[in-house]
């Protein structure tokens, strides 16, 4: 069996593989064969009594925590079998934290750390108290705008005669009377005062020279309003036609999938690591979110329906309350579908420099997407040279590329069979027309 995230492979034991056992230990557990190369294949180890009494040993006293350790045999051959079960405290090695992701092993350093531990202690990061804010620091404007919205969609609980204090503690944003960080981010009047990272930078790129950018810093609720107003009237253009007597605009992406976007990177962000960038170039635009894809869940599972995980339940809960999202796990589906209608390539949904990044494409004809398609290079530059011109010719192809005729007429009859061209014309004749993005 090949090494996953549960199986790792050593030809011989060093004290470093400690590492490897605190990661297991602090994951979902995992085994470790000592005397087994990376084919999986016995190599055996030759002082596998000494081993057998120092790795429990050194487990135990360097950790705190037992593990199975087992002697197994391949023909003459010995090697060692280190069981270790997944701990739901978190465990530290000489003080440092290892975790297990996929057949990685990382050690968990700042915002990732401090998230990690408040885990495993059973909280979140806006779970935590406030101590510093008071009730005065409460945005009302922003509480009852969520407050609308939440009786509209019928989702807020009972709350009748209630004052924004008693309405917020069952909404699970305070405790004993004090704000979590959770009410903070959500309704506060500057979050900023508590937490420098919650603002959102949106910047106009021109491949990677920008143009101009903006800063918005507010509270959830009103960021997810600003930043779309924002992107509507400054960074992105909207085409207009007549549908009768009427104007009708078409943005240049579909509005769910921007609001998507946008709630997603709000929601599920790390707030203990950096602000949320936008970036918008001629032909996409990013969101990107500090904190990865929660721990066995895909880029590709967020193309499905998939179990939902979010890194700030509290956020998460109250904005399905105020009906911002409709139920956990579906919004990355919506982004696609929504794309899918609009007849505009699959964004792009990856974990990206430890975050998450989510990328919506303008139109196929881009060197990206065209790459995507299995274009070679002489089609994907004949599509981008030739587009403006809106037509092509087989001998022009042939003379540009200095090719035969008959590789010029595969080249092109591809480009018809996947729709990027269409054929005007008989035999010498015959043109190459662009059909429309």
């Amino acid at each position: 069996m090949p090494e996953q995230q549960n199986i790792e492979y050593k030809s011989s034991w060093h004290d470093d593989y400690l590492k490897w056992i605190c990661g297991f230990a602090n994951a979902q557990g995992g085994k470790i064969y000592i005397g087994m190369n990376d084919a999986a294949t016995v190599v055996g180890v030759e002082d596998q009594k000494t081993l057998m009494e120092e790795i429990p040993n050194k487990i135990k006293n360097n950790m705190g925590i037992t593990a199975e350790v087992n002697l197994l045999q391949d023909g003459e051959l010995y090697y060692i079998e280190i069981v270790v079960q997944p701990y739901s405290v978190p465990i530290s090695l000489r003080g440092r934290y290892y975790y297990r992701s996929g057949s990685v092993k990382q050690e968990l350093t700042g915002a990732a750390l401090n998230e990690f531990l408040l885990k495993r202690s059973g909280q979140t990061w806006g779970d935590v108290i406030e101590t510093r804010a008071t009730f005065a620091d409460i945005d009302e404007s922003s509480f009852w705008a969520f407050f609308k919205m939440s009786e509209e969609k019928g989702r807020m609980p009972e709350t009748l005669g209630l004052t924004i204090p008693q309405i917020l503690d069952k909404l699970l944003l305070t405790e004993n009377g004090q704000l979590k960080r959770a009410a903070i981010v959500l309704f506060g009047k500057n979050p900023a005062k508590f937490y420098p990272n919650t603002f959102v930078k949106v910047g106009r790129f021109r491949e990677n020279d920008i143009l101009f950018h903006d800063v918005v810093e507010e509270n959830l609720i009103t960021l997810l309003r600003e930043i779309t107003n924002q992107l509507n009237h400054k960074y992105l253009t909207r085409k207009i036609h007549f549908e009768g007597l009427y104007r009708v605009e078409t943005g240049e992406y579909p509005t769910p999938a921007i609001r998507e976007m946008l709630l997603n990177a709000l929601i599920h962000r790390n707030y203990i690591g950096s602000f949320i960038q936008i970036r918008v170039y001629d032909d996409n635009i990013n969101v990107w979110n500090d904190g990865g894809l929660p721990a066995g869940i895909s880029s590709e599972a967020l193309k499905r329906p998939h179990r939902s995980n979010p890194r700030n339940p509290i956020i998460a809960d109250v904005c399905f309350k105020g009906g911002l999202i409709d139920s956990w796990g579906s919004g990355t589906i919506r982004i696609i579908d929504t794309c899918k209608q609009a007849d505009l390539p699959e964004p792009e949904l990856i974990e990206q420099d430890g975050g998450f990044s989510v990328t919506l494409f303008k139109n196929h004809l881009t060197k990206e997407q065209l790459t995507k398609i299995g274009l070679n290079e002489r089609q994907i530059d004949a599509i981008l040279f030739y587009r403006t011109k809106g037509e092509i010719t087989g001998l022009e192809y042939a003379e540009r590329y200095k090719i035969a005729g008959r590789t010029a007429r595969a080249d092109l009859s591809e480009l018809v069979e996947k729709k990027l061209l269409y054929k005007q014309g008989e035999t010498k004749s015959v043109k190459y027309l662009f059909n429309a993005e």
